[in-house]
């Protein structure tokens, strides 16, 4: 099995599925049972100040709360935490941060920032998350992709993370509004 997990995906510019259009999706776990990822560039109008001021100070410009999806929006709240360095402590991860890919990671929102161990640099909060069952569309991602990229496309890299360490499954990659570039499992086409 191809799996997604701890890469980008890219929707295509004819998807138009509002849940995910023009989106990133870094995906967090992909195995038989499904997958779950979040949706990087939907930000909303809560400000972290309101909706966690605790938080409010790590936050990643800007500092509001993201759409991870359009599962559990109004139940699921999620942070991504990037720490000053990777492997901070002896089995990777520390209390309250979970290492994802590099210096990036999960951590727990329900905790102040100072009880989490780690030195954190910035935080981001997402309401809801992606999710697919292991018969769903999600399959229609993959199969459009072929196989992992192993390189980000430098179309792709203003929206992405830039600690996201090359990670990136493209579906499509697209540079709007002018002069559209498209990636196809390793060919670039105009």
């Amino acid at each position: 099995m191809v799996t997604t997990a701890r890469r980008l995906l890219v929707s295509i510019p004819t998807l138009h599925d509002p849940n995910f259009f023009r989106s990133v999706v870094f995906m967090i776990e992909h195995n038989a049972d499904g997958a779950v990822g979040l949706v990087l560039n939907q930000p909303t109008d809560a400000l972290l100040t309101e909706a966690l001021p605790d938080w409010a100070g790590l936050a990643a410009p800007p500092a509001v709360a993201f759409v991870g999806g359009p599962v559990q929006q109004h139940e699921a709240v999620i942070g991504l935490a990037r720490v000053a360095r990777a492997g901070e402590s002896d089995a990777g991860e520390s209390d309250g941060w979970q290492p994802l890919l590099g210096r990036v990671g999960t951590v727990d929102l329900a905790r102040a920032p100072s009880d989490v161990s780690g030195d954190l640099e910035a935080v981001r909060v997402f309401a809801g998350y992606s999710g697919w069952g292991p018969r769903s569309s999600m399959v229609n991602w993959r199969r459009a992709a072929g196989s992992p990229s192993t390189r980000c496309p430098t179309t792709c890299s203003r929206r992405t993370p830039r600690d996201s360490g090359g990670a990136c499954f493209v579906v499509s990659a697209v540079t709007l509004p002018h002069r559209p570039t498209i990636r196809w499992a390793g060919r670039v086409r105009r």
